[in-house]
């Protein structure tokens, strides 16, 4: 029975695995989809496909996968997409972000309202958290691109902002309308960085005790399960001790 029981669990995770990385493929094609009906489908010729392309690549994206998006957006019944941000407060003051892309904006809205409601969290209006994050461009990079002094110097010449750099890799950080060309310039001394993305990056955090840590990471994993939404941000901190007590549990 043990052996029986192993098999299962491991089928189980798998199918889990499985399921999260089709979630994944779905948002990044559909990304892809709005980038290539937005302007050009060649990614030469347009940059925010280009950057599309790049990052469904990065995460091991079939390229029939990425084939099929960029023509889906030259049919003729291809769904019109809405860009919304979404904003509110979680527990302990925590200040979420939500990016979504969606076909009907009824259901999204509804969708993020309850998940927000369901874990003690407040849906505001559009810009009543925004002012406390900034808009910028962040390039990651595995950490096998180089050593942090390698990057760091790399990241200046390309006219970077700040680098982070620790055992799972190195995050370059920009200027939102630098974000193409410090790409570009990165591209040429460290090879294809793992994503380029603009992304809210918040200007203070809120630190949280365990108890709103552990609801704040629901309320975000929650969201980031809905198939419309494609990116959250949130300011909050959680210190390595409760972290590591989260994980465990």
């Amino acid at each position: 029975m043990a052996g029986h029981s192993q098999f299962k669990n491991i089928m189980h995770r798998k199918g889990k695995q499985d399921a999260a990385r089709a979630k994944l493929f779905a948002k990044l094609a559909r990304e892809i989809t709005v980038a290539a009906r937005a302007g050009l489908s060649d990614p030469e010729m347009n940059a925010r496909l280009r950057l599309a392309i790049q990052n469904a690549r990065a995460e091991n994206m079939p390229k029939d996968n990425v084939e099929r998006a960029i023509k889906k957006a030259q049919g003729g019944d291809v769904e019109n997409y809405d860009e919304i941000r979404y904003e509110g407060y979680g527990p302990g003051g925590v200040a979420i972000i939500v990016e979504a892309l969606t076909d009907n904006r009824n259901r999204t809205g509804g969708a993020v309202r309850a998940v927000f409601t369901k874990y003690s969290g407040n849906l505001g209006a559009t810009g009543a958290v925004s002012h406390m994050f900034s808009r910028v461009g962040e390039i990651t990079y595995a950490a096998a691109a180089g050593s942090a002094d390698a990057v760091l110097e790399a990241a200046i010449e390309a006219g970077a902002d700040d680098v982070v750099s620790d055992d799972s890799g190195h995050a370059i950080v920009c200027a939102f309308e630098d974000m193409g060309s410090v790409a570009s310039a990165l591209d040429a001394t460290l090879g294809a960085a793992q994503s380029v993305k603009a992304v809210w990056k918040p200007v203070t955090t809120a630190p949280l005790d365990e108890d709103n840590a552990g609801t704040i990471l629901k309320l975000i994993a929650a969201l980031e399960d809905d198939d419309d939404v494609q990116a959250v941000f949130a300011n909050f901190e959680i210190d390595e001790a409760t972290m590591a007590r989260l994980t465990a549990a």
